[in-house]
């Protein structure tokens, strides 16, 4: 396995940082992994570690604001600072890898990410990979909560608002204990702009899901206790593929890859892939 890695100009001219995982000899597809909030490129060493010796090349990068590319953390103008860099991206690894499948992999925010930019740019990938996708509004934010959300986004943008659980990501103590020791991740509250601009992209993919209409495969944990399981069965039902499967674990928490029976994910995963390279 071959590691690779660089610096690209992404929006707003800002540096972001991408890395690679490729295999011995010519890759049969490439998995394009999107990362979720806060986080970064380098917490997939699961995904690469199963589907690199299978002969996928693994490629991810760090969002704007995020990891090891530039931009004041976690925060963005707008939502399309994420889809924009990933369309840069693309284009990168689809010249690196010529006449290859490419399959888009997200989790979490992540997931929103691929979700937002399938409505427009599904033509290009063979598929999709969607892991606990950050796409239903929770039940629990009032239209007076979004509304103050709103307003801050404008009137103090970076103001935090929002907080994760570092305990909900894994019932791995070993994977919450690396994440809270991670200097890459981004521990602090995120921004009024950004919260508002992740209700705005959620309330576009609610509302136009059924725009999707390539391979899908949607993996999620029961037990997630930061994104609302039901987004995954939502997103699955809306979409108008065809091809697409949807699996829950039962009791499993946000991070599915990472979780003490991420093998029983992978392969599954790994099973769907087979099918359609």
């Amino acid at each position: 396995m071959d590691h690779i890695e660089g610096n690209f100009r992404g929006v707003r001219n800002a540096e972001i940082y991408y890395q690679a995982w490729l295999p011995d000899g010519d890759a049969k597809a490439v998995l394009l992994v999107v990362h979720g909030l806060g986080e970064h490129s380098g917490r997939y060493s699961n995904v690469v570690n199963h589907f690199v010796p299978l002969g996928y090349a693994v490629y991810g990068f760090d969002h704007i604001g995020h990891g090891r590319s530039e931009g004041r953390r976690e925060f963005v103008e707008r939502f399309e600072d994420y889809t924009d860099t990933l369309t840069i991206y693309y284009h990168m690894v689809k010249g690196w890898q010529a006449g290859k499948p490419i399959f888009l992999l997200g989790h979490s925010m992540g997931g929103l990410i691929v979700s937002y930019y399938l409505l427009d740019q599904q033509a290009n990938f063979a598929g999709a990979v969607i892991s606990a996708p950050g796409i239903k509004v929770s039940d629990n934010i009032s239209q007076a909560t979004i509304t103050i959300g709103k307003l801050l986004s404008v009137l103090a943008p970076q103001m935090g608002v929002l907080a994760l659980d570092a305990n909900g990501i894994s019932r791995d103590p070993d994977v919450v204990t690396a994440y809270v020791n991670d200097p890459l991740v981004f521990h602090a509250k995120t921004p009024a702009r950004l919260a508002a601009e992740l209700l705005k992209a959620m309330l576009r993919v609610t509302a136009e899901a059924d725009k999707i209409a390539l391979p899908v495969i949607i993996v999620q944990g029961s037990g997630d206790q930061l994104v609302d399981p039901a987004g995954a069965q939502m997103l699955h039902d809306k979409i108008s593929s065809k091809d697409k499967t949807l699996h829950v674990y039962e009791g499993l928490y946000h991070e599915v890859f990472n979780e003490p029976e991420r093998a029983r994910v992978l392969q599954d995963v790994e099973t769907w892939l087979t099918a359609h390279v």
